[in-house]
């Protein structure tokens, strides 16, 4: 073990840091005019889309001494701000650069949006008009026309409001006319048990800027009284069976067609068209789970179809084939689609447990990718950006990202699934404030000792959860999580803890996620302080050779991170101090470092049970420069065709 390069990874808070202000491409190009236009939800998507994006006025008052965030109600309607402090480009968070504001919102403080909404004309006088958020931080209450409407908790998932009823509209009922929408929104970072991923009050080494407010697009779009709510796609182990779940707020009749292909719809769905199917727990009705229920759903619905495929087109990152889908009501429509796919641990031709991809053994080759921008911090500045740092992971030849404790915005995920990207997805990390001694120094210095240790009750303290309250809401969320990306193809794992951040009762975590999806493999614990549950014997490894674990319960081995080798690059880098693993002085030591830990280290695993192997990282992040790209997205650090052996796909 390199015992100093551990030592000198120790990281340190660095509040007082003035970053430099570095843009990427796209944000130095920003048409601030369309901002984020695409439509924000690509396997739910309808023809009525008004994108609210852009300028907002926006102010930041300190809180009420006595106010408790459990007691929201209509009262504090009356609190709405007449006086601005300025405007914020929407949906970047005020810390950033991009929004225009760059001041932190502090966990005392309120932070206030206000915009009109647009006149528009309605198409029926029944229609029905939805307030779409993609993620805000941390909390927030929605107001219309200065009436309270409702609230929501947690900074990482998406929330839907029916908010017609607080709505202006002329007197014949044909349109909207003078409404403005109000937000307020608080944000404790990790000044409490909430979860928070990397977000941190005193940034430095592996934990970021913290930022808050609304950090991904919010749209309208109005529907007929009675419309589609939801829908659950599940392609089925057999590779030629085809699951559909559909949810109305309303009894209707639906309707399911596959443009350009032909289904054979099974027997057991032939009454399907008109009958609800309301017994099917494991299909539920909080994909949104913005306040519990969507207020319009009366008496929500449930329909079940299965189809057959009987020459499926299989998808994977070499080939990635999207079948498309459609949804019909007698006046809803909704374009969505598919994969046919399946993700598995199986054993080998030899008998080992290994990541499969549709029943076949696939080495994944993966990158930790933290999803920050230098000047959107949780926000891409567009969706090209977006596509940028997958296109390139795939040129350097890696097939999978790890998406690590954020959920991303939706079309992130579309472009894994039609450019092949395999997502290890993480779930948001909370807690208080991390033992970095218990949760990440003694687990590297001595594995065998402190990461196996077993967490429950008696741990809570030292694993930071402490609070019941907390260990319920995390557990909610990580229910929420599964749910709401249920339907993503390219998703093949679920990632429940990282390194002890948190972290309890990983093997009961482990029950609930697979009676929410089955049909996935589960790594519990990534790292450490490993419970034995899940698909995967899952270790940290940056200062000792890479080996393989045999693991006892039989579960496939992977090293989900390793490397984290740094190069810092002047001109390109947040801070001039350096924080990583191993440092390397320019890019031609980097590249031989790095070639020789693929070619040397890593591939010789293969045969020996190595399963899947996550490199950190995907670019730099403020002073961690241990990234493959740097934090602006103008250098990759590796080049691939200087090594003939990386042009050499590992699954091929």
């Amino acid at each position: 073990m390199d015992l100093i390069d551990a030592i000198k990874a120790i990281d340190k808070p660095h509040e007082d840091d003035v970053l430099n202000r570095l843009f990427t491409p796209w944000g130095e190009n920003l048409d601030k005019d369309n901002v984020l236009k695409e439509y924000p939800r690509p396997q739910f998507v309808r023809d009525s889309y008004i994108n609210l994006n852009g300028y907002w006025d926006y102010c930041i008052v300190n809180k009420p001494s006595d106010f408790n965030n459990e007691s929201l109600n209509a009262a504090f309607a009356e609190e709405i701000p007449a006086q601005m402090d300025g405007q914020i480009l929407v949906p970047f968070s005020p810390e950033t650069m991009l929004s225009g504001v760059e001041r932190r919102l502090l966990p005392n403080q309120f932070l206030w949006y206000k915009r009109a909404l647009p006149d528009i004309p309605r198409t029926d006088t029944t229609s029905r008009f939805l307030l779409h958020f993609g993620a805000v931080d941390q909390f927030a209450d929605i107001f219309i026309n200065g009436r309270y409407v409702a609230s929501h908790s947690g900074g990482y998932l998406p929330f839907t409001l029916d908010i017609t009823d607080y709505l202006n509209l002329t007197q014949d009922k044909r349109a909207l006319r003078d409404n403005v929408l109000s937000v307020r929104v608080s944000d404790t970072s990790d000044s409490s048990y909430h979860s928070r991923g990397k977000q941190t009050l005193k940034r430095g080494g592996m934990y970021y800027s913290c930022q808050s407010g609304i950090w991904q697009t919010v749209w309208m779009e109005e529907v007929p009284s009675t419309y589609i709510r939801e829908i659950r796609i599940r392609p089925e182990s057999d590779l030629q069976t085809l699951s559909i779940e559909v949810s109305t707020n309303l009894p209707s009749k639906v309707t399911v067609k596959f443009p350009g292909h032909e289904m054979v719809k099974s027997p057991e769905s032939s009454d399907s068209y008109e009958t609800a199917f309301t017994g099917d727990f494991s299909f539920s009705s909080d994909t949104y789970p913005s306040i519990g229920e969507d207020h319009s759903a009366k008496t929500p619905s449930y329909y079940h179809f299965t189809f057959r495929i009987d020459e499926p087109h299989l998808w994977s990152p070499e080939d990635p084939y999207l079948y498309p889908l459609q949804i019909f009501t007698d006046k809803d429509h909704v374009n969505s689609y598919f994969a046919m796919r399946s993700f598995s641990v199986e054993p080998d031709e030899s008998g080992i447990n290994r990541f499969c991809l549709n029943h076949k053994p696939y080495f994944l080759m993966g990158v930790l990718d933290q999803g920050y921008w230098p000047d959107g911090l949780y926000t891409a500045p567009s969706d090209e950006a977006l596509i940028y740092d997958i296109k390139e992971m795939k040129r350097l030849h890696y097939n999978m990202l790890r998406k690590h404790i954020k959920v991303e915005a939706a079309r992130w995920y579309y472009h894994c699934d039609r450019l092949g990207m395999i997502v290890w997805q993480d779930m948001v990390s909370g807690g208080s404030s991390y033992a970095k001694p218990v949760v990440s120094y003694l687990p590297t210095l001595f594995p065998k000792v402190f990461g196996r240790m077993s967490d429950g009750p008696a741990y809570y303290k030292t694993f930071s959860r402490g609070s019941a309250e907390g260990r319920s809401e995390w557990l909610k969320e990580m229910r929420n999580t599964i749910r709401y990306l249920y339907n993503v193809p390219s998703i093949g794992t679920w990632v429940l803890f990282n390194e002890g951040w948190g972290q309890f009762n990983a093997a009961g975590a482990t029950i609930m996620a697979k009676e929410i999806d089955a049909t996935r493999p589960i790594d519990q614990a990534s790292g450490w302080f490993d419970e034995g549950s899940g698909n995967f014997r899952s270790v940290h490894n940056y200062f000792r050779p890479l080996n393989v674990e045999v693991d006892k319960a039989g579960r496939a081995f992977v090293i989900s991170e390793y490397g984290g080798f740094t190069c810092h690059i002047d001109g390109h880098s947040s801070v001039d101090r350096v924080y990583g693993y191993k440092k390397y002085e320019n890019l031609d030591a980097l590249g031989v470092a790095y070639y020789n830990l693929i070619n040397a280290d890593l591939k010789p695993l293969i045969p020996k049970g190595l399963s899947g192997a996550v490199y950190t990282q995907l670019s730099d992040v403020e002073e961690e420069v241990n990234g493959l790209m740097t934090y602006d997205r103008r250098i990759t650090k590796i080049n691939p065709d200087l090594d003939p052996h990386m042009t050499t796909h590992l699954n091929e």
